[in-house]
């Protein structure tokens, strides 16, 4: 996970508009990530490469390029991440 001293990990959330599971995904998240992570919610349809790797696969959270979960929030492995 990407930190310097006192910083959080930065958590992706690749996602696309309209999708029903990524706003689910995102509500869950956001209150696990809140005040120990920074969360970046990302367009996989703003940039090619990201539309050719999730595509159909959204919602998808990573952190420093590893994929944690896709569809579901997998609550531990965030936890994981965040050290709890």
């Amino acid at each position: 996970m990407t930190t310097d001293a006192g910083s959080q990990p930065v958590l992706t959330v690749y996602s696309r508009p309209g999708c029903h599971l990524c706003e689910i995904l995102i509500e869950q998240l956001l209150p696990l990530a809140r005040g120990r992570a920074e969360v970046n919610v990302v367009n996989i349809d703003s940039r090619a490469d990201w539309r050719e790797r999730y595509d159909i696969r959204v919602p998808v959270v990573a952190c420093d390029g590893v994929d944690l979960c896709q569809y579901e929030l997998d609550e531990s492995a965030i936890r994981r991440v965040l050290g709890l």
